[in-house]
């Protein structure tokens, strides 16, 4: 749980050995060495002058704080309280719902800033670095336990300068922190704690600590103590250790590309990256491990893409079936929706039946663009309508009137039954006997005869005394309760009671509809209404690409109402810079801190992304000009240009220690992975060759990572895949709207195309594209009408002009890429 800050060494003589023997004396013998990570993941500064500043734990007039009021704080209940608080804390003047909920803790917090930084070296003081989300489960119970506990938080504030940190505003300042914990302690998880010297460098990590000693694991006033008591009397053995794993950790997380190195060969590469998503695979349900199961995106889309290029080889048909049968089975399971649509965060279990309930932006925007991935290889409407389903969740609970996104539900809510404290999955779960009363009426022809509520409980699972296994539910927040998932075919549910499947199919939907109308009049969970950048654009993209496939117009006018929302509100067109987060204020309104945090690497890259797709998908050239323009500023401000890459933030900010290239796709792509897709794609809608030189470098600065394990980095497999067979470049001469043109376009949105740009050219001769690619001057329409031509280097097929052929002439290109 905790360490100290060494790295495992066989010398006696090395770095790590005076700061191994201080982590036994902070452990005292009788406190064993634990992973900081145990089972404790969850996987998942407004303006005001000094004078201005609360005083720290002004007095409130006193009270004994109720269990509702306790709980709705630390879970970030919707709405301010009416009853006083005993505290309140400089926090109460920030906007991030993550710090907000700590806003009345009896703990003199402060955000990550100068006057924390001016503090700690003023009254030469350790920090203590809390670091969480808002929707984070066991962020949550360190705040109920501990930082509410008011002898704990008298004994922070008395001897630490006390931050705390929402990772998704500040994603820079907690990669640095979490790239020591997991080097210091082999795992890692959020909440975070780490204290730090009054120079902002690491010497102890850890994660959850419960507040007072558990059998032989120390509690947080413990270790508190013996941090103290070191910071007092060994304090140069503290610091030298911190020192010598952060200059450790300055060079092993170089990434750089030598000098003259090139990207490794992509057929080789995919072809191991392949083999180790194989042998990670769990063929019942489908996923990358046993429990818990995470989504991965990541993987689902490299192995589609790997089956483009390897489509009558038996590795492509076996990546193919790997992807779509991970898909089927979490879309029949309870990590998806039924009644409210959208996917939990993950598995707890192998079949993905019990999920951790949490639902995150970013979860929603790259598993409807796999899904409809999926539809565009198998053709299959199933995959269609979950990528469509999960679309209709973030349209109703995670959109901002403004156009923004919000970013998360939390997991825990009260219960319908009432009581004083929130649990996990309340707002979703079911009892078979709320299903029955709900469900009453008999259903006319079916065997028994059965009610309603019989067939949607043969469905879905539920059962009487609840259907979540106790390994399932270790806190006892789900007995009683089901999960639902899909336990049968419609086809065998019809069967089952002798009825039509037309019949079950309106049974069910029937049921769902019910259920949800319920749903609604229960408490709801936490809502995090920050809205990011990054994750903005992660959804800006799911819009435009799901609804270019579907052809639905409503899809893609939201879509350009969040292109429009970024530029709005997320956009500083005078210092050419993207904001990282905005908030919902009190009366609906978009709301900017002051001074605004200044976007991250993952902001520029996810956004041009968007942009990318959102031009592809309504073929408007403002926004390919401005994701020209997002790239042109993210080289200036993060590109590394003597080791290829880009750094996740910018490296003239003293306070972040250590500048870090992010080598992992994750729940998340890493910024690097999308750039180089970013690069390679405008590099052939601007000409510009910088850009395809770049893409090369960035891919040749990974290489040893790709080599070795690509299985760390799918999504940047991909773009090297794309960069080794070239992409296309399929060019409708047209006019945008012109039904002629829209059925060429049906004809490309109908196929999955991972190497290819689509582009318009219409009448106007000074257009972005044919300023900048002269060779579109000498294509045109044929015949008057809109005409299709498939180009590599711009060397070009002969012109098409019908639907079919087109679609046929891009298949038998992608067969190229095959035998290539």
């Amino acid at each position: 749980m905790l360490r100290l800050a060494w790295r495992r060494s066989a010398s006696k003589n090395s770095p790590a050995e005076p700061a191994r023997l201080l982590a036994a004396a902070l452990l005292a013998a009788d406190s064993p060495h634990q992973s900081s990570g145990g089972n404790v993941r969850c996987f998942r500064q407004i303006h005001h002058p000094p004078s201005d500043r609360s005083p720290l734990l002004h007095p409130q007039p006193a009270y004994q704080r109720s269990a509702s009021v306790f709980m709705s704080m630390e879970s970030g209940g919707e709405g301010p309280s009416s009853s006083p608080h005993r505290h309140t804390n400089r926090l109460a003047k920030e906007m991030s719902p993550y710090l907000l909920q700590h806003a009345h803790n009896p703990v003199d917090w402060y955000p990550w800033g100068q006057d924390a930084f001016d503090k700690a070296k003023n009254e030469d003081k350790p920090i203590f670095l809390s670091v969480g989300y808002s929707t984070c489960h066991w962020c949550h119970v360190m705040e109920r336990e501990s930082f509410e506990d008011e002898e704990i938080g008298k004994i922070l504030s008395d001897n630490f300068v006390c931050i705390k940190l929402d990772r998704e505003e500040r994603p820079d300042v907690d990669k640095v922190y979490m790239t020591f914990v997991q080097a210091t302690s082999g795992g890692g998880g959020w909440p975070m704690s780490v204290w730090l010297t009054p120079d902002l460098r690491p010497f102890i990590g850890g994660t959850y600590f419960p507040p007072r000693d558990q059998a032989r694991r120390p509690g947080l006033k413990t270790v508190l103590t013996r941090i103290i008591e070191q910071w007092q009397n060994n304090r140069p053995a503290l610091e030298s250790s911190g020192e010598r794993i952060l200059e450790t950790l300055k060079k092993g997380t170089a990434i750089v590309a030598t000098q003259g190195e090139s990207s490794p060969l992509a057929p080789d590469v995919a072809n191991r990256c392949f083999q180790q998503l194989a042998h990670s695979y769990e063929e019942e349900y489908g996923g990358f491990r046993d429990a818990p199961k995470f989504p991965t995106p990541v993987n689902l889309m490299f192995l589609m893409s790997y089956w483009s290029v390897n489509r009558s080889t038996t590795e492509g048909v076996e990546a193919l079936q790997m992807a779509l049968h991970t898909l089927r089975m979490m879309a029949l399971g309870g990590i998806h929706d039924h009644v409210a649509q959208g996917f939990h965060r993950y598995s707890t279990d192998s079949s993905w039946h019990v999920p951790h309930f949490e639902k995150m932006l970013y979860d929603q925007a790259q598993l409807s663009v796999a899904y409809i991935t999926a539809s565009q290889v198998s053709g299959e409407q199933l995959f269609a309508d979950v990528a469509k389903d999960v679309l209709v969740y973030v349209s109703r609970d995670l959109s901002d009137k403004s156009g923004g996104f919000y970013s998360a539900e939390d997991a825990d809510s009260v219960p319908a039954s009432g009581g004083p404290e929130k649990r996990e999955g309340a707002f979703c779960v079911w009892t078979a006997s709320e299903v029955r009363e709900l469900l009453p009426d008999v259903v006319e022809g079916s065997t028994g005869p059965a009610t309603q509520a019989d067939i949607f409980m043969h469905h879905y699972g539920v059962k009487e005394q609840g259907n979540v296994a106790p390994e399932q539910d270790p806190h006892r927040e789900l007995q009683g309760q089901n999960v639902l998932i899909v336990r049968y075919s419609v086809e065998l549910t019809a069967a089952h009671f002798g009825i039509s499947v037309e019949k079950v199919n309106e049974l069910l939907a029937s049921a769902r509809a019910k259920m949800a109308e319920v749903r609604k009049s229960r408490p709801r969970p936490h809502l995090d209404t920050k809205m990011l950048a990054s994750w903005n654009g992660l959804m800006l993209s799911a819009y435009a690409r799901v609804g270019a496939v579907l052809g639905d117009k409503a899809l893609l006018e939201r879509a350009e109402q969040a292109g429009n929302f970024l530029k709005e509100h997320l956009w500083d067109a005078e210092r050419r810079t993207i904001i990282r987060c905005c908030y919902r204020g009190d009366d609906m309104e978009v709301q900017q801190i002051s001074p605004p945090i200044s976007g991250f690497l993952d902001d520029y890259a996810f956004v041009v992304r968007g942009l990318l797709d959102l031009y592809e998908a309504t073929l408007r050239a403002g926004w390919l000009q401005w994701a020209e323009e997002l790239q042109l500023r993210q080289d200036e401000l993060f590109l590394d240009e003597q080791g290829g890459g880009y750094f996740c933030s910018d490296p003239s900010d003293g306070t972040v220690l250590l500048q870090l290239k992010e080598d992992q796709d994750g729940a998340e792509p890493s910024a690097n992975s999308v750039s180089a897709s970013n690069l390679l794609r405008l590099s052939h809608y601007t000409g510009r060759q910088e850009w395809l030189q770049r893409c090369q470098q960035l891919l040749a600065a990974f290489s040893d990572r790709l080599t070795r394990v690509p299985i760390a980095l799918p999504e940047m497999v991909r773009a090297l895949q794309a960069q080794h067979y070239t992409l296309k470049q399929i060019v409708i001469c047209g006019q945008r709207d012109a039904p002629d043109t829209t059925s060429l376009l049906a004809a490309v949105n109908s196929l999955f195309l991972p190497h290819k740009v689509l582009m318009l050219v219409d009448d106007d001769a000074d257009g972005f594209l044919r300023q900048r690619l002269p060779a579109l001057s000498s294509m045109s329409q044929r015949g008057g009408v809109a005409t299709a031509y498939v180009c590599q280097d711009f060397t070009c097929s002969l012109p098409v002009t019908d639907p079919l052929e087109l679609r046929r002439l891009l298949l038998d290109g992608a067969m190229e890429d095959q035998a290539e």
